[in-house]
């Protein structure tokens, strides 16, 4: 919503914004997830961003493209590392997601065929994935690192490292 834009704006936390308020930080986090505020709730943020009620609530809901860091202004290391942590995030819930599954296809494979463990056809198969997925990630074999990136970026743009 447009509270969190206007927030982050004024380098405000959520605290502040709720003290300066007189709402509390639940109701300001509630705001910000995009609940609806009440009248009394949307007239004290309005008052601390000096703006009116109608403004607060025409303002569209702001994209998840406006809710990330503001990339354009970041330097090529942040987003680097930007782009690193996401791959680090996607990784893990990767890995946790072939655990759940796999757990719940051992069980399943018990039940049904215990004196066959086809399941570990699954492990091996998804394992290889999540294998690739970790050395792609974690850059082990670093032929095409984030060196090599940087160099071919400037390579591409005619700069001189």
């Amino acid at each position: 919503m447009i509270i969190r834009k206007l927030r982050l704006q004024k380098g405000w936390s959520q605290e502040q914004l709720a003290q300066m308020s007189g709402l509390s930080v639940r109701t300001i986090q509630r705001v910000e997830r995009g609940k609806r505020a009440g009248l009394e709730s949307l007239k004290s943020l309005g008052a601390v961003f000096n703006l009116d009620l109608t403004h607060l609530y025409e303002e569209p809901q702001m994209t998840t493209q406006e809710l990330s860091l503001n990339e354009k202004n970041m330097t090529w290391e942040e987003q680097k590392a930007l782009e690193y942590v996401r791959d680090v995030k996607g990784f893990y819930s990767h890995l946790i997601t072939f655990l759940i599954v796999i757990a719940g296809l051992f069980i399943f494979n018990l039940i049904v065929t215990p004196s066959y463990l086809w399941v570990f056809w699954a492990v091996f198969g998804w394992g290889i994935g999540i294998v690739s997925h970790g050395v792609s990630v974690f850059e082990v074999f670093s032929f095409f690192g984030t060196d090599w990136e940087k160099r071919q970026v400037e390579k591409r743009l005619k700069r001189k490292l």
